[in-house]
């Protein structure tokens, strides 16, 4: 009997997705729970899985094209899965497990243009080698792979004809489309300011120094970073001034009785915000263990729609990458965003004396749509005295 394939039900803010992997070919055999395919949205990757054993006999999209929510896309012949036979030399075992790691359209690619495999480095999930990695490999003589180039052997190598220029053309993913989107609609659709400031982080790194060892203890082996501070300081700034909390709906104010802190993650696609939800509720060791998971699943692909979904005020740490002062971009429907940046040791009056201290630039972006640049400037304010007397964060005053 013929079991359906269909795409997930995507939630209301998600439109449509695009195939990006098939991870079995027509004929192939397959146990239930078997993953079959990548569907990527403007979010994340969606995994789907076998829903029965059998074989794989019907595909109704080929990677690339559009899919929409619960779509058949392939089909299922439902029968006892087919085991592979176990091979007679270690040397096909190699091979066998080796071309399981190979995504099929990148081993077409690769035949194509005579590319040899097992020089390709795979950065899919579990080393799987994808089409874009072959599209991106380079050949290396195997000489230079096996050691630098000496010195001598560098001033030999025969340059580039002058005038030469290699370019490559990759397709944007739909990840980095839509990106690209919403960050060109913010710059239209809203009337977005900074404001800066910069806090003294010295009593917090004090803080941190002297109960690093015990917290982690305490809290599982959870560190005690910045980010908890800065998370627990927006909550409290955000209650006393519930505009930078709120959103625009149309024509109407929605004024959110609840900080859902969404915090920006990088990764190898693109960035995401994964969001806190009831930060108010938290600690701060369960922001700094929440933090650490989202991170983890970032890099992964693992985050679900729903755990980048929502939020009412977002968090940006540029100063992990150096950067020393930014205006960071309002992540719509939210009408403010606090821009983080690095320490630096910088001299600044203190009592009348100069004195050198560990010094970070903040910038509130917000919507001047909703919030006057007063309230702006205020909110800001709040977080650095949180943050530069951080009794104050956990006093709730």
């Amino acid at each position: 009997m013929a079991i359906e394939i269909k795409a997930p039900t995507y939630p209301e803010s998600v439109q449509e997705g695009t195939l990006a992997t098939w991870h079995k070919n027509v004929g192939d055999s397959v146990n239930r729970d078997d993953l079959i395919v990548d569907i990527e949205t403007d979010k994340v990757v969606l995994e789907v899985v076998a829903p029965a054993t059998g074989t794989l006999s019907e595909v109704l999209k080929a990677e690339g094209d559009i899919v929409l929510s619960s779509e058949v896309i392939a089909r299922i012949e439902e029968g006892e899965a087919t085991k592979p036979a176990a091979p007679a030399k270690k040397e096909e075992a190699d091979i066998q497990i080796a071309e399981s790691l190979v995504n099929p359209a990148a081993k077409k690619l690769a035949d194509e243009r005579g590319i040899d495999l097992s020089q390709v480095t795979g950065t899919g999930k579990g080393g799987r080698i994808t089409k874009e990695d072959v599209v991106n490999y380079t050949p290396v003589a195997a000489d230079s792979a096996a050691a630098p180039a000496t010195e001598a052997e560098q001033d030999s190598v025969e340059p580039m004809e002058v005038g030469e220029r290699v370019e490559r053309r990759v397709a944007m993913t739909r990840m980095r489309t839509r990106i690209a989107e919403r960050l060109l609609d913010v710059t239209q659709t809203t009337a977005s300011l900074t404001t800066f400031n910069e806090v003294d982080m010295s009593a917090l790194m004090g803080l941190r120094k002297q109960y690093q060892d015990e917290f982690t203890k305490t809290h599982n082996g959870t560190r005690l970073g910045f980010m908890g501070f800065f998370v627990k300081a927006a909550v409290e700034a955000l209650k006393r001034f519930p505009l930078v909390n709120a959103s625009i709906d149309g024509s109407d104010i929605v004024y959110h009785g609840y900080q859902d802190i969404g915090v920006a993650v990088s990764t190898d696609r693109g960035l995401v915000v994964p969001v806190l939800r009831n930060a108010e509720n938290m600690s701060i060791a369960t922001v700094e263990n929440s933090i650490g998971d989202y991170a983890g699943k970032a890099r992964e692909g693992k985050l679900s729609i729903e755990e980048m979904t929502g939020g009412t005020f977002t968090i940006t740490n540029g100063g992990v990458y150096g950067s020393l002062l930014s205006t960071p971009i309002i992540n719509p429907p939210q009408t403010a965003i606090l821009g983080m940046h690095t320490i630096q040791q910088r001299p600044v009056a203190v009592n009348g004396q100069v004195e050198i201290r560990p010094m970070m630039y903040l910038a509130l972006s917000y919507d001047h749509r909703l919030i006057d640049g007063k309230e702006a400037v205020q909110f800001l304010v709040a977080i650095k005295q949180l943050i530069e007397d951080p009794a104050k964060i956990l006093l709730e005053i």
